[in-house]
């Protein structure tokens, strides 16, 4: 079950606002979700009408969960040094598999020519 946190639509027509949830990625956008993790207002009076759980949604991260990029812009916002250690944990995951295939291929024998 691959998980991710995105927007969940709420509202009327004309008055949309949003929650922020963690759901399975095969779920509709306004069907079941499997935790809240805050709520955003578009058509709030300031630039900051929106509310994360900002330890949730690390632990969910850390979990495997993937963000979607309306929410990855939210968390820009209230949050940017969580994208930066996250971006910094890929880039050292990536370099740690890299290693990890060259000293494979150096412990290789040499195939047998024929």
């Amino acid at each position: 079950m691959a998980l991710v946190i995105r927007m969940r639509q709420q509202g009327v027509t004309g008055r949309r606002n949003f929650r922020i949830v963690l759901a399975d990625e095969r779920s509709p956008r306004d069907g079941k979700y499997i935790e809240r993790l805050g709520w955003y207002d578009p058509a709030g009076k300031d630039d900051k009408e929106f509310r994360l759980d900002m330890g949730r949604v690390a632990h969910w991260v850390g979990v495997g969960a993937s963000i979607s990029e309306a929410v990855t812009a939210l968390v820009r916002r209230s949050a940017p040094d969580f994208l930066k250690e996250l971006r910094q944990k890929k880039v050292v995951a990536v370099a740690k598999r890299r290693a990890k295939r060259k000293d494979r291929v150096k412990q290789t024998p040499p195939l047998p020519k024929s």
